[in-house]
């Protein structure tokens, strides 16, 4: 067959989008399945194509034998030379095939088969194509809606929006534009499907890349977007140069590029705050619109955590049914539970929490009984409680041999509760040290204190020597002296 298909394969590539390599093995399947529809098999088939591929030819290889008995695919010597004159027994001989001896049922299966193949490499190439562009926005046509999915026409396929990937607040008519992420792409029986989405975390990074330089080019990365597609969105970012602001990169000058953006999101609310490594930082931050007065972290471990703001910022930490807290527990990964100073106040937290949120506050809270030490083991405080010793006062004022003689109290709880002590209580020392021992002699009928009699003796209540109101000492047995007037 001599054909010219320069046309015919020029149309392919420019209406279909197929490879000129593709196009021409399809030729040469679609050459080969009518050979083997004629003539049974095509083993010894072989299509060729000129130099330009503007001819094609398909020939059949016969090994020339004296005596044939299977003429598809063997020669008699004799009608070989007629072809080759210098054929020989043994050789193998391409003639080629006209295809006007292929018969009618062997066309149509060969068509059936070129549209097949051309429609399955057109199918990969598309596929190849949009696999690679997962990810990324595109955009398309309103074209109809079934069953709530909006079907959109990206050119040489067709894209399907599905309900759930909608936001609420968005509403399409007939040929309306529509901008979208594409987040999968599946082979299916009836061709290639596109999933796209505007619900998708990730639509809204693009969007960010389209209209944000810095963002593009990885001056300001975004940390992490959650989000309530047709409502609020939360963006933490941080920049890798220390003097760019990646906020205000984000907001643009006079909120250009962040009004770009919510205009696309159609007026969807948009929070960009900074990323901090430092929890509680961060905390504070992802519940902005609303100022944080202090967060306190309950539980690292659990990643509990406690926002306190004023009675005025309450609400608008919260947001409209839980939204604004609820994007910022997603946001940081904590939970968070947001309290006034009121409210905070009337908790009944951990001490150990208590003292952390004293020292945020700049309150150091009194602890005054054994039993409010952080930390304290509780047998050591009954073991106290047992011995009469509730007030850390209390303990603090034994001396040593009462200290070892305490009952149900070891050495090493002992030493266990000082460093406690040590640690959590600020113990303050009197400025002026009294005597080791001190008299308190009350004066039955004296006069008031200023008043004193020269010649009025007493007696020291230790040793019962003389003693008089100038002396501040025993001069018998030392103890220290002071007096007390009533009036």
């Amino acid at each position: 067959m001599a054909t010219d298909m320069s046309e015919a394969i020029r149309q392919l590539i420019q209406d279909r989008g197929i490879s000129e390599e593709l196009i021409l093995k399809t030729i040469e399947n679609t050459l080969l399945a009518a050979y083997k529809r004629r003539f049974g098999n095509a083993d010894n088939a072989i299509v060729r194509f000129n130099d330009d591929n503007r001819v094609v030819s398909i020939y059949a290889r016969k090994k020339i034998v004296d005596g044939v008995y299977d003429p598809v695919a063997e020669i008699d010597l004799e009608e070989a030379r007629d072809l080759n004159p210098d054929a020989e027994i043994g050789d193998d001989l391409l003639i080629e095939v006209d295809p006007r001896d292929f018969d009618r049922v062997a066309v149509q299966s060969a068509k059936q088969t070129a549209h097949q193949s051309i429609r399955e490499i057109q199918k990969d190439s598309l596929y190849s194509e949009f696999k690679d562009k997962v990810g990324e926005i595109i955009i398309g046509y309103y074209q109809r809606e079934r069953n709530g999915t909006i079907y959109v026409d990206l050119g040489r396929v067709e894209g399907i929006l599905p309900k759930k990937y909608q936001s609420p607040r968005e509403l399409y008519h007939v040929n309306d534009r529509i901008k979208a992420l594409i987040t999968e792409v599946n082979k299916t029986p009836a061709g290639l499907q596109v999933v796209l989405s505007r619900t998708h975390t990730d639509f809204v990074r693009a969007i960010f890349e389209l209209e944000v330089p810095e963002v593009y080019d990885k001056t300001v990365e975004i940390h992490k977007i959650v989000r309530e597609a047709g409502y609020r969105t939360k963006l933490a970012v941080y920049s890798n140069r220390e003097d760019v602001d990646p906020v205000g990169a984000c907001v643009g000058l006079k909120g250009v590029r962040i009004q770009a953006v919510i205009r696309e999101l159609e007026g969807e609310k948009i929070d960009i705050l900074k990323y901090d490594p430092d929890p509680r930082r961060f905390i504070k931050n992802a519940l902005s619109p609303a100022e944080v007065r202090d967060v306190i972290v309950l539980d690292e471990g659990k990643h509990q955590a406690l926002a306190v703001v004023g009675d005025s910022q309450l609400s608008l930490a919260i947001g409209k049914q839980g939204l604004n807290v609820r994007l910022a527990n997603r946001l940081v990964d904590w939970n968070i539970d947001v309290k006034t100073d009121a409210q905070f106040e009337g908790m009944d937290i951990a001490s150990e929490s208590r003292r952390a949120v004293s020292e945020l506050f700049g309150d150091t809270e009194e602890i005054s009984r054994v039993s409010e030490l952080p930390g304290i083991p509780s047998e050591i405080a009954e073991g106290l409680l047992e011995n009469n010793i509730d007030f850390i006062e209390d303990f603090l004022a034994l001396s040593e041999e009462e200290i070892a003689g305490l009952k149900g109290i070891s050495a090493a709880q002992i030493e266990e509760l000082r460093g406690l002590i040590e640690e959590y209580v600020e113990i303050v020392e009197d400025e002026t040290p009294l005597p080791e021992e001190e008299a308190v002699v009350e004066e039955d009928a004296g006069e008031p204190a200023g008043e004193e009699e020269e010649a009025e003796e007493y007696e020291c209540p230790e040793c019962g020597a003389k003693i008089t109101v100038d002396m501040t000492v025993c001069p018998n047995c030392g103890i220290g002296l002071s007096f007390e007037y009533e009036e």
